[in-house]
């Protein structure tokens, strides 16, 4: 499974962003898919995951109420919309992949992406 991310940049504090992860490779769309992020000297940290049917999903408590994560099996893809980012919010941002759970911890999932940057300037 190959994932790429897309969709990451600079925005102002309490502006919004949409990333992308697009998948390719068998079983793409039939496990869960996360998003992760680490910022500069920081553990990495969950963001959200979304089951394969996008019936079931869980949030960080960071992000809980600004975030949403959906998916477009169809289209092989996960979205991540970030609404009322905040400067704490800058990091490079990871899709994940390959979970059968719905997991907040990164050693579920086997395949990650290479990472997008995302920075909220104040």
């Amino acid at each position: 499974v190959r994932l790429v991310e897309s969709g990451g940049g600079l925005v102002q504090a309490g502006g919004s962003l949409r990333l992308s992860c697009a998948a390719s490779g068998p079983a793409s769309s039939r496990s869960v898919t996360g998003w992760f992020r680490q910022a500069p000297g920081k553990d990495r940290d969950f963001v959200a995951a979304i089951s394969s049917n996008g019936g079931n999903t869980k949030y960080g408590d960071s992000v809980n109420g600004r975030f949403t994560i959906s998916r477009d099996n169809a289209k092989n893809t996960v979205y991540l919309q970030m609404n009322s980012l905040k400067p704490e919010d800058t990091a490079v941002y990871y899709c994940a992949g390959g979970s059968q759970l719905l997991s907040p911890w990164g050693k579920y999932y086997p395949y990650w992406g290479q990472g997008t940057q995302v920075i909220v300037d104040s």
